[in-house]
């Protein structure tokens, strides 16, 4: 037998018992994931001693929810898909954990790219975010990509550079999740205005390269489908941020006399 044919065995092979009382639950939405799923579950199980997996299988229909449930993960199906990082807010809802991880169903982590954002909530960080930021060398820059840099800039936190919470993985405080609530979670760039306006602790604290290992499903010629959502999002999101610091967005006028013009 080929070794990684054998590795992919021993992954699906591979069972969990979910604490009763977690310090981490990790939430991991599905949509179609067999092929993965099982991996995903393995290095996240392992971030913490006392830990949770909540799988949200989301309109799934090729088994994944049910390989899922076997491994040891507790699974929340629904039959019809939901929304893109709906699956976000509904396992942060139900986690019981101290300490909340998110990442997705296709993109395998190790866990060693994991511990380093639950170590950082664990120090007091609120939200721990993946520092990476996409290609931004390129003469014309995606344009999530600078949507989450501009987010960043007018909510007067332009260190984060695109450090984003539309990004996997990425852990937030039990504390940030009920400030920020679990209901915004699913738009994940409204719930990182929510969480800087609100004064909390919001950082980028590890690099995970995710570009590459991006399965970019759906994507023609270029065209990415999610770009219109994501970008709407980032548009929401600062809306949101304007609606409550004011149109300039809590900066001084300085000295100039706009009465007079």
């Amino acid at each position: 037998m080929k070794p990684g044919k054998r590795k992919r065995i021993q992954s699906y092979l591979y069972t969990i018992k979910n604490s009763e009382s977690p310090k981490v639950s990790v939430i991991i939405p599905v949509m179609n994931e067999r092929r993965t799923i099982a991996a995903v579950i393995r290095h996240a199980y392992r971030v913490h001693p006392e830990t949770e997996v909540i799988v949200v299988a989301n309109g799934s229909t090729d088994g994944s929810a049910e390989l899922a449930q076997k491994i040891g993960a507790r699974v929340i199906r629904y039959d019809h898909p939901l929304g893109h990082d709906v699956g976000r807010s509904i396992g942060a809802r139900e986690a019981k954990g101290e300490i909340l991880l998110f990442t997705d169903g296709d993109i395998i982590i190790p866990t060693r790219d994991l511990v380093p954002l639950i170590k950082a909530v664990n120090n007091g960080v609120d939200v721990a975010l993946n520092k990476y930021l996409g290609p931004t060398d390129k003469q014309h820059v995606h344009s999530v990509i600078l949507a989450k840099h501009t987010l960043n800039i007018i909510v007067s936190n332009p260190d984060l550079k695109g450090a984003s919470m539309t990004t996997i993985p990425h852990a937030i405080s039990r504390r940030a999740r009920d400030l920020i609530g679990s209901e915004q979670l699913a738009i994940p760039p409204k719930a990182q205005a929510i969480a800087l306006y609100n004064g909390l602790n919001v950082q980028g604290v590890h690099y995970v390269e995710v570009g590459k290992t991006n399965p970019r499903r759906g994507r023609r010629k270029g065209n990415d489908p999610l770009e219109q959502l994501i970008v709407g999002d980032h548009l929401e999101a600062i809306d949101w941020f304007i609606t409550k610091s004011g149109e300039r967005g809590n900066r001084y006028d300085l000295s100039r006399n706009r009465e007079s013009v």
